[in-house]
């Protein structure tokens, strides 16, 4: 159970219903990341905002390069919540999320590509504290990915470490998003 209880959107004025409208469209409920952010506005617009403007940049990548990393952040740091939703999204953009139960055996894993393989290592190193990325994995990444790409990637292994220790630190649990598989895999 969140530390803070969500918003409910019937007590949220027209603004904040229209908002839960659209992500319960969107992902089939309201995340309760918004609903606990929702007790302070302007940090609740700029999420949605930045959310949104990260997801509409971000296509340099491979989804499926892209969405490991982020996964991989959520399960390293114990984040049930963005596992789950995390799992959700590799299934709505048609990725295979029956190898998510594997991540840990990504090195060796013939389910994931080298590319793939970079990246989750790339997000193990920058989740680490203190940060273990070296100037040869950086090289590697940037040959591989080019500026632009490792930039992305760099972003967005970021931004979901924010997440992921925003909602732990909150209490934040897993919500239901995934189904089969995906939602039983455990988290460190």
């Amino acid at each position: 159970m969140a530390r803070i209880d969500g918003v409910d959107g019937k007590s949220g004025g027209p603004v904040l219903r229209m908002l839960y409208r659209f992500a319960a469209k969107r992902f089939g409920a309201v995340p309760e990341p918004l609903t606990v952010l929702a007790h302070h506005r302007g940090l609740m617009g700029a999420n949605v905002v930045h959310e949104l403007a990260a997801q509409r940049a971000s296509t340099v990548l491979p989804a499926a390069v892209r969405e490991l990393a982020v996964y991989r952040v959520a399960q390293r740091l114990g984040c049930s919540w963005c596992v789950d939703f995390g799992a959700m999204l590799q299934r709505l953009d048609g990725l295979d999320v029956e190898r998510l139960a594997h991540i840990d055996d990504h090195a060796t894993s013939s389910a994931y590509t080298d590319d793939e393989r970079l990246a989750i290592a790339y997000a193990d190193a920058m989740t680490d504290t203190p940060v273990g990325v070296t100037d040869a994995q950086f090289a590697e990444l940037r040959e591989r990915f080019g500026e632009k790409g490792v930039l992305e990637l760099t972003y967005q292994i970021a931004l979901e470490n924010m997440r992921a220790r925003m909602n732990g630190t909150l209490g934040i649990v897993d919500q239901g998003f995934s189904s089969g598989e995906a939602c039983r895999v455990p988290t460190r």
